[in-house]
């Protein structure tokens, strides 16, 4: 006679996970880097950071995310849903096509037609990227007030959203990361520096002043830029600023708010589950 004991821990193995959640992937494909992450409901998991490259194939992409996924103990079939915002058109196919081969799920993309919930007052809303829009979104859910959001990647950007929750517009600067590569390609003396805090703005060797004049020099871009955006719009504001640089230039400057790490995949998480409300 078979133990009852050994009989009852047989059939709790051959349960199915029922407590383990499906998971939704959250892609934002930027010029510079990919970030993805995996939500479960309101809680985002696990997120990567990868460097954008615009000739991997969906074979080579789809991989990639299955070793992120198995490093972290995540099962590929787990994860049912996907949405992706990118600033790189081809990625967007290439993608769409990954998802459908190696996790059977098709994946939305943010875009014309999907619904943000929120109003883009641009002079043509198509030229807007991607991105910015999914950064108002998830910032005016965070903050419902008038905002304006930073955010620090290959472009720094500026986008001003009202007290309504409407998409003003804003203003493009070359990111921090670009205009440091471009004095290193430009000027034949100057080297490759990291974009780090130096202990002075007068600088004593060459590293030393470039980081000055690039840290504090966009400091006193984000200042002024927000400044001007504060006295034009003419409603109070909270300035939420995001990306990779964002926490180091924001120690520099009282014109940030807050910073959010990941403000763009909690946007893509949003702008999904409105989506998916309409159509259910």
């Amino acid at each position: 006679m078979v133990d009852q004991e050994q009989t009852n821990q047989a059939e709790h193995d051959q349960r199915p996970e029922a407590h383990r959640h499906d998971l939704l992937l959250v892609v934002d494909v930027g010029n510079t880097n990919t970030v993805l992450g995996v939500f479960d409901d309101h809680n985002l998991q696990q997120h990567w950071r990868l460097q954008t490259r615009r000739e991997m194939t969906a074979d080579e992409l789809g991989i990639t995310l299955l070793q992120l996924l198995a490093a972290v103990d995540i099962a590929p079939s787990r994860i049912t849903q996907g949405i992706v915002s990118s600033v790189v058109p081809p990625m967007s196919s290439r993608l769409q096509e990954m998802v459908h081969k190696y996790l059977a799920i098709s994946l939305l993309v943010v875009g014309p037609g999907i619904r943000t919930g929120m109003p883009i007052l641009y002079e043509n809303p198509r030229e807007v990227g991607a991105d910015r829009i999914v950064n108002a979104v998830a910032a005016y859910e965070r903050h419902p007030g008038g905002l304006i959001v930073v955010d620090f990647g290959t472009a720094t950007t500026f986008d001003a959203v009202s007290p309504q929750g409407e998409y003003l517009g804003g203003a493009i600067a070359p990111g921090i990361a670009v205009a440091a590569d471009a004095l290193f390609r430009n000027a034949a003396m100057l080297p490759r520096v990291d974009i780090v805090r130096p202990s002075r703005v007068v600088g004593r060797n060459t590293i030393a002043s470039m980081q000055a004049g690039i840290l504090f020099g966009y400091t006193g871009l984000v200042s002024e830029i927000v400044r001007r955006m504060k006295q034009e719009l003419r409603f109070p504001v909270h300035v939420i600023a995001t990306g990779g640089l964002a926490s180091l230039v924001a120690k520099e400057t009282d014109a940030i708010s807050e910073v959010v790490e990941h403000l763009t995949l909690e946007g893509l998480r949003i702008i999904f589950a409105r989506n998916q409300d309409t159509s259910s």
